[in-house]
């Protein structure tokens, strides 16, 4: 025999286990905020732009095909941004004591979209270390790239810069907060079906129907003892009065 559940079925399921749903979602947005607030560090961006042009020997060597040349070059010169031949000169220069490994892993270089300019980001728990790393980096790429590929085609067209009250990119509190909010709902919900799934007692003549298949034909009330104990006590007062009347007649 197949069982169908219904729309109303759904609902009361929900109804009974509210106050369980709503504990988890509340606890989720808890944690969630307490831990954006409080626990993640703040992390800051920010970009200097390049713009990567070609001298007048280049155009002529390459003026068959300037457009694939143009995307060659910026892909080689990402690779070399991020080289420890560049950010090992970096580190020097600004006084971090890290390895240009850990120095590349703040940074992020990306061109923009049919576009001769460059974008290094760099992303630091402080705002003036952000933009002194991606100011430095495009400041001796710059240089070092007249040495590395005898060229001379790279200008800084804007520099990276500390804004007063600057908002850090991550953590996002109000984000996590809503996805806590949502994942919370679902667990809850999720949650509250299966105990209803796992729970295989009795608890009227509904299920009894369902559970044995055959119709009830009638149900035994619930008998209150304390009312049964009222009315015998009300029974043996009558009684009593009874036999009062009878002896004094």
């Amino acid at each position: 025999m197949e069982e169908t559940i219904s729309l109303k079925e759904l609902l009361l399921t929900l109804k009974k286990r509210v106050a369980l749903i709503i504990a988890i979602t509340l606890t989720a947005v808890i944690i969630s905020g307490a831990v954006s607030f409080f626990l993640l560090t703040p992390i800051y961006q920010s970009t200097t732009q390049l713009l990567v042009s070609q001298s007048k020997d280049e155009q002529q060597l390459y003026n068959y095909n300037e457009v694939q040349t143009n995307l060659q070059l910026i892909n080689t010169y990402n690779v070399i941004i991020k080289s420890p031949a560049i950010l090992d000169l970096v580190a020097k220069e600004i006084g971090l004591d890290i390895t240009a490994q850990q120095l590349n892993e703040k940074i992020t270089v990306g061109s923009e979209a049919d576009s001769q300019v460059l974008n290094i980001s760099v992303q630091d728990e402080d705002p003036q270390t952000a933009a002194d790393i991606a100011n430095t980096t495009a400041t001796v790429f710059s240089k070092e790239i007249v040495n590395l590929m005898n060229v001379d085609n790279v200008s800084i067209l804007s520099k990276a810069t500390v804004t007063d009250g600057q908002s850090p990119i991550k953590p996002q509190p109000l984000l996590n907060i809503a996805i806590a909010l949502v994942v919370g709902l679902m667990a809850g919900v999720g949650l509250a079906f299966l105990l209803e799934y796992l729970d295989n007692t009795v608890k009227n003549e509904q299920d009894i129907e369902k559970t044995l298949g055959i119709p009830v034909l009638g149900i035994i009330s619930v008998i209150d003892e304390s009312k049964m104990e009222d009315a015998s006590s009300r029974r043996a007062a009558r009684n009593s009065n009874i036999r009062g009347e009878s002896v004094g007649s």
